[in-house]
């Protein structure tokens, strides 16, 4: 090479090496150490380390290789922490592509007829207008990357309005709200809406960590804006008590009709309130040692309005005089006759709410000698927005302490196998169904 020049690890050219040229802390050394602080060629090596041995005239520093050492194993607090974050980031996966679906819909539904008649395929580009050329262009782009690369498995999607994102259908509504005003009311709400849900949207799309209060905001916004944009489930008015969840409607055959799980009743309750579970009522049947779910929770009055409404409701308590009643006194190491006399009380009380209602006989109360197996509230078990909620008696927890099971009624289909097979509902009514025909009523 020209002048002598040296070639070091890795390639690297280095200057000639005679030492001849500059004396040792002249300028050429003056330079390098104002340049170089950390030794020769800014690697970062630690000064008086060069090659052929330090004092050795003409080398040049290099840095020698470190030791990186770096953990790469992840923890159990570290999986825990992903699998939240998976957990989080699909549920609003499921919301979003939900929304986004149903604003595609819709935008193809109004502007196509509008546009295709003159520009024909280009009626997406024609819609956007100057203002939208931009991203319009770059989803153009994007389709064409994915026909050459064969992203593009489903025929549908060979579409323009298949590649635009959530914020660039937003544009396009809200360029041409007044075609799309006679089908939707309140331009200024779904505008906030979609705007809302930017946060969380963008935190998927980028696979960020989205926190419990985002993804809360963004399952609300969501759910709202299928409402307003007239994509909300068939019979959704009627499931106030417990809306059907976006996610349980896509994966919920893997669960039978167990919809909501909890690790005791105080959980249960935050979740699903008494007002919620037994206000509207058509039909209740409950069965249980005390039903402090019901009787403690649920006010009398509420109950008379309830009944007086129309509410059918059968009562199954456990006899207090019965010898069940003594061995889970012992189980749960009471004092003799402390479960006996509660129970007492409860159906006492019941007895107090059916005496002012004019038609008694719709408000039946019953006892049963059997031991109990579980405990149950049965909710509108004929329709479509029936609930159970069920748990069952352990040896040593009180009912406040047990798991508890939430259960879709049997009205609504949430497995392709049909209504009734392999769904725990049916179970627990015609459990029920047993043991009323052998109790006895209560005068």
């Amino acid at each position: 090479m020209e002048g002598g020049a040296q070639l070091g690890a890795g390639g690297l050219e280095l200057p000639p090496g005679d030492g001849g040229e500059e004396p040792e802390g002249g300028p050429a050394g003056e330079a390098g150490a104002a340049d170089d602080p950390g030794g020769g060629l800014g690697l970062g090596g630690p000064p008086g380390r060069s090659l052929g041995g330090a004092g050795q005239p003409g080398a040049v520093p290099l840095a020698r290789p470190m030791e990186i050492g770096a953990d790469v194993g992840w923890g159990e607090e570290d999986w825990t922490e992903v699998r939240i974050r998976a957990q989080r980031a699909g549920r609003a996966y499921v919301w979003l592509n939900l929304v986004e679906q149903r604003m595609r819909a819709v935008v193809a539904a109004v502007l196509r007829p509008i546009y295709e008649p003159v520009h024909g395929h280009e009626w997406v580009i024609a819609a956007a207008g100057p203002a939208g050329q931009e991203w319009v262009q770059r989803a153009v782009a994007v389709r064409e990357v994915s026909r050459r690369k064969g992203y593009l498995l489903d025929p549908a999607d060979d579409t323009l309005i298949s590649f635009l994102t959530l914020p660039q259908l937003r544009e396009l509504m809200v360029q041409h709200w007044p075609c799309f005003e006679p089908y939707f009311e309140g331009r200024r709400e779904v505008e906030l809406a979609l705007d809302e849900l930017e946060v969380a949207r963008s935190a998927v799309a980028r696979n960020r960590a989205l926190s419990e209060t985002v993804l809360a905001q963004a399952e609300r916004m969501c759910r709202r804006l299928l409402e307003l944009l007239g994509a909300a489930p068939e019979g959704a008015a009627a499931m106030g008590r417990l809306p059907v969840d976006a996610v349980e409607e896509l994966v919920g055959d893997r669960f039978c009709d167990v919809v909501g799980v909890h690790s005791d009743r105080v959980r249960l309750q935050r979740q699903l309130p008494a007002e919620d579970l037994f206000g509207g009522a058509r039909r209740l049947d409950a069965i249980g040692i005390g039903l402090n779910l019901l009787v403690q929770n649920y006010s009398g009055r509420r109950l008379v309005r309830l009944a007086e409404a129309g509410c059918r409701v059968r009562l199954l308590f456990l006899n207090p005089a019965s010898s069940a009643v003594k061995r889970r006194e012992r189980e749960l190491g009471l004092k003799k006759g402390e479960l006996a006399r509660s129970v007492e009380t409860n159906i006492l009380h019941m007895r107090r709410v059916r005496s002012r209602l004019r038609d008694q006989a719709a408000f039946e109360i019953h006892v049963f000698d059997e031991t109990p197996r579980f405990t149950a509230y049965l909710v509108d078990g004929d329709g479509a927005d029936g609930l159970a909620v069920v748990q069952s008696y352990l040896r040593g927890a009180r009912g406040m302490e047990t798991p508890v099971l939430v259960l879709r009624g049997p009205g609504r289909t949430v497995s392709a196998r049909g209504v009734g097979e392999g769904v725990l509902f049916p179970t627990y009514r015609e459990e029920f169904d047993a043991f009323w025909a052998d109790s006895r009523p209560v005068s």
